[in-house]
């Protein structure tokens, strides 16, 4: 297997280089550069987590050896998660929910950020690589603490986080203060998402930083990174394998799932899988009030030329989906046209695909978005007919599932992707399904778990009293030189 860059197809790398730089040097995003194998049945049904994992990563990372990818999967799908499980599906009447929040920081981030430093330290020790990598992450809430998570205190690596400081709940916030390792650095950016994400991106292109890295690389935990990506193609094969187990479908039906996706990674994943052999029907893309990516998939134009909403669900609060890149170059193979499409966005802020091209997009996708009253209503309705709580992301795919059956009719089972603990949402959980509404995140926190008797994830209880370590506000246009600071820093220690 050889990756290559969505701008450049003469830009071809290993799997563990992919891993170890992020993103290519051209700004592109690695891809495969061949049709993926199959996979078979007797891979993924009656199968561990584990296991599963191991299959599929073998298939996405063929380039390490199979005792590397073992040795990873082992080390990051342990006792750390409290759900056996890893990945649990819960049956409820319309549907399932796939909850994908079991982990140490409480988020689907968990599932690759546990495994992306094994794979990066392996491809590290493979490369006999010296030198020391400097992870920059960008994060709408739930990357950052995850990413922290999974690189404290991790050999040869350095991790930088930036979140909007405005743009973050409480919880996320605090997560992210609090978090401990001797490798790591927070700074939140007077900005949203997207101003974080691009200053991520300029960063690993940019002369001025480049210049401060000596004997230090440039990587990412973010979904550009293939090492973060090629993990959460495993739940979508773990999830259908306990449908057929159950009894809901027969091995070979098609499935749906609906996706909450904001940077359009999570919801890629599932089009891998799919390319994987996992009989997928249709990929909902569920979006919140910033719904560039359900107007694109309706229009096949994609413009940030909108307003920004800051919503409950501010892990989607993104107009710039870095993972669609992906998706256009796997669907045209034309990296001039690629080229062609990001230059549009960066100079004119939007560009349109051509219309055969949307044409079989949307054969795989659906594009539904939801209100923050529907939201609301989608938390409140399930947990008084099921006394099942979820939060604002979840609820947005949940709705998401119900609107497009409406629209379409089509009744194949789907899937719903549980991408947080409520409890990282306490406050506006609590008031969607009360009138309740304390100021203080952790009263929320106690109120909920009164309410619905359910338990407060120990990561988020034990945040009320831990010390908060970093603090710092950078404006956004300060970003550049922060960044090289920091590369100057690393490079004397």
């Amino acid at each position: 297997m050889r990756y290559q860059s969505t701008r450049n197809p003469s830009t071809s790398v290993t799997p563990q280089e992919a891993v170890l730089n992020g993103l290519a040097e051209d700004g592109g995003l690695f891809v495969p550069s061949e049709p993926l194998s199959l996979l078979k049945p007797e891979d993924y049904l009656n199968r561990t987590y584990q296991e599963t994992a191991e299959k599929v990563l073998s298939v996405l990372l063929d380039g390490y050896s199979s005792a590397a990818i073992r040795r990873s999967v082992l080390s990051a799908y342990d006792s750390r998660f409290t759900s056996p499980e890893i990945v649990p599906l819960r049956r409820i009447s319309d549907g399932w929910l796939m909850e994908l929040w079991h982990g140490p920081t409480s988020a689907f981030k968990d599932i690759a950020l546990t495994i992306l430093p094994h794979l990066l330290s392996e491809a590290y020790a493979e490369e006999g690589r010296d030198d020391t990598i400097a992870i920059l992450t960008a994060t709408s809430g739930d990357t950052g603490k995850a990413a922290l998570s999974g690189f404290a205190d991790v050999p040869h690596t350095a991790i930088t986080v930036f979140y909007p400081s405005d743009g973050v709940s409480k919880i996320q916030k605090l997560q992210m203060q609090t978090s401990r390792g001797r490798n790591i650095m927070v700074a939140a950016v007077k900005g949203n998402f997207d101003d974080c994400q691009r200053m991520v991106k300029t960063a690993c292109r940019s002369e001025e930083v480049l210049k401060a890295c000596h004997h230090v690389t440039i990587s990412s935990a973010n979904s550009i990174n293939i090492g973060r990506l090629a993990p959460q193609v495993v739940y979508y094969f773990t999830s259908y394998a306990k449908l057929v187990a159950e009894g809901a479908v027969n091995a070979g039906d098609p499935v749906n799932f609906s996706v909450p996706t904001g940077n359009f990674g999570d919801i890629l994943a599932g089009y891998l899988a799919r390319q994987m052999g996992l009989p997928v029907s249709r990929l909902i893309c569920a979006s919140n009030s910033n719904h560039v990516l359900t107007d694109f998939l309706n229009t096949g134009t994609y413009s940030i030329h909108r307003p920004f909403h800051l919503t409950m669900s501010p892990s989607m609060d993104i107009l710039i989906s870095s993972n669609l890149e992906r998706l256009l170059y796997l669907e045209s193979r034309d990296d001039a046209f690629v080229r062609s499409c990001m230059e549009h966005l960066q100079q004119e802020g939007s560009y349109t695909i051509p219309k055969e091209m949307l044409a079989h997009i949307r054969t795989v996708f659906a594009g539904c978005w939801t209100d923050e009253e529907s939201c609301r209503e989608e938390i409140r309705t399930l947990f008084e007919t099921e006394h099942q709580l979820i939060d604002p992301h979840t609820a947005i795919a949940y709705h998401a599932m119900h609107e497009y059956q409406k629209e379409t009719g089509d009744q194949t089972p789907c899937i719903v992707l549980s991408t947080a603990s409520p409890y990282k949402f306490a406050a506006d959980v609590l008031n969607c399904i009360s009138a309740e509404s304390p100021a203080d995140p952790f009263d929320a926190m106690q109120k909920l778990s009164a309410i619905s008797s359910t338990e407060i994830p120990e990561g988020l209880a034990e945040l009320r009293n831990l010390p908060i370590r970093f603090n710092t506000v950078i404006e956004n246009q300060d970003g550049i030189a922060f960044i090289r600071k920091r590369m100057e820093e690393l490079s004397h220690d």
